[in-house]
């Protein structure tokens, strides 16, 4: 199991505590590096860098955590995860205003891609639409966003569903996918997470 951005309860939710193998954290605000909550010796990722473990490949790509290459908000690190034939991209806290040109050559096709959508602290709904169209990933998965109890001031889902042109979508419970069910399509299916 991998766990990525483990949150204090500062943020105003329940931390998570259940037991995993490793560990990402895409920089060092308080609200992303609760490995503390985490029981155990997990294997932990703090930055860009490759690794493996359990046969999942690793790749952090440095990246920005605001408009102003970093000066704002420091560094993100965007990581790259290859397991069970699938190529998988969480962006953490990307802030800059566009995706840029090595980053995507770094970040390659892309099967499933967790991207924030919430604004504030990451980008916001028009600049996430704008990266998805760039990355091309078969499913996104927006993340980052405002929930029932969370103290942070972020906006909601529901902006990004619009600039990608969903008009209803219903929360998952739970998503299972494997290499064969990924589609060949041309558009990107979007899924939404049923938060905590």
């Amino acid at each position: 199991m991998l766990t990525i951005d483990p949150y204090g309860k500062e943020i105003g939710l329940t931390p998570p505590r259940f037991k995993t193998d490793m560990v990402l954290m895409t920089h060092e605000h308080m609200d992303h590096n609760n490995v503390s909550s985490i029981p155990g010796e997990p294997f932990v990722v703090r930055g860009p860098g490759d690794y493996e473990i359990k046969e999942v490949a690793i790749t952090g790509i440095p990246t920005f955590h605001d408009k102003s290459q970093g000066k704002e908000r420091g560094r993100n690190t965007v990581y790259v995860i290859e397991m069970e034939e699938m190529r998988l991209v969480h962006l953490g806290d990307f802030g800059e205003s566009e995706i840029r040109p090595e980053t995507l050559e770094a970040i390659g096709e892309v099967d499933i891609l967790f991207i924030p959508v919430g604004g504030t602290y990451t980008i916001d709904a028009e600049t996430a639409a704008e990266v998805v169209a760039a990355i091309e990933p078969k499913i996104v998965i927006p993340m980052h966003y405002a929930i029932p109890g969370l103290k942070v001031k972020l906006d909601g889902a529901s902006d990004f569903l619009k600039e990608m042109g969903v008009k209803t979508q219903s929360a998952e419970e739970r998503l299972t996918i494997k290499k064969k069910d990924l589609s060949e399509s041309e558009s990107t299916r979007v899924v939404v997470l049923k938060t905590v």
